[in-house]
């Protein structure tokens, strides 16, 4: 495939670190009614670009070459062969670590985390079937709710949960959600001075809230998720 002369430094050989899965997919939370892939693109320190630069010129990339990419937070949507993929770039702030740093486009800034220790902490935290019927919960009626903030809460809620079935702790983590999620605060594990939790208005959070209540309230689990 040959680029564009002004597009070449971001994807030479000696630039490009690797190309990983990423997401839900990776931690085993993914849904089939959710992103089907989550592609981490990472570039190596030395990258001349910018965090902006990167992620322009990776959508005017995608763009040229016949996709329509939506601009996301962190990442770039795409569809491919009817599949969602969401790609995500990043810059490894060194050579040693799994560290990077990212650009938030909706506040127009950089954001440093560890996708890998988001993989391995949601992936090992014996969550994932509850996480995965939250998912839905939040698709079906339509909410924003960021995924690892949501892996996050729903580990949360169900901290030295053990004893009660798969139901009884979807009806833990829904109760979390109307009782305690709003005023919440949740950080990255891998960067604390990155706080999840706003990245939601307070509006957001009470929608999340009042959608638990019904939840909650419902005549059967048909109301709640399907």
């Amino acid at each position: 495939m040959q680029l564009p002369p002004d597009q070449t430094a971001l994807f030479r050989a000696d630039y490009l670190a690797a190309i990983t899965p990423s997401g839900s997919f990776a931690k085993g939370t993914a849904n089939r009614s959710g992103t089907d892939i989550d592609i981490f693109v990472s570039l190596r320190p030395e990258t001349r670009e910018t965090l902006k630069e990167v992620y322009d010129k990776l959508h005017d990339h995608l763009k040229g070459n016949g996709f329509t990419p939506r601009r996301q937070n962190v990442s770039l949507g795409v569809k491919v062969n009817g599949f969602d993929v969401d790609v995500v770039p990043a810059k490894r702030q060194d050579g040693y670590s799994q560290d990077h740093s990212l650009y938030r486009s909706k506040a127009d800034t950089w954001t440093k985390t560890n996708v890998a220790r988001h993989i391995d902490i949601v992936g090992n935290c014996g969550r994932r079937d509850e996480i995965r019927i939250l998912k839905l919960w939040r698709n079906q009626k339509g909410l924003d709710f960021p995924s690892f903030y949501l892996e996050l809460s729903v580990i949360e809620a169900l901290r030295n949960t053990y004893s009660i079935g798969l139901s009884g702790k979807v009806v833990t983590c829904l109760t979390y959600l109307r009782d305690r999620f709003p005023l919440a605060r949740v950080v990255d594990p891998a960067n604390t001075n990155n706080i999840l939790s706003d990245e939601l208005t307070a509006m957001q959070k009470a929608v999340i809230a009042s959608a638990a209540k019904n939840a909650l309230s419902a005549a059967s689990w048909d109301w709640v998720v399907k």
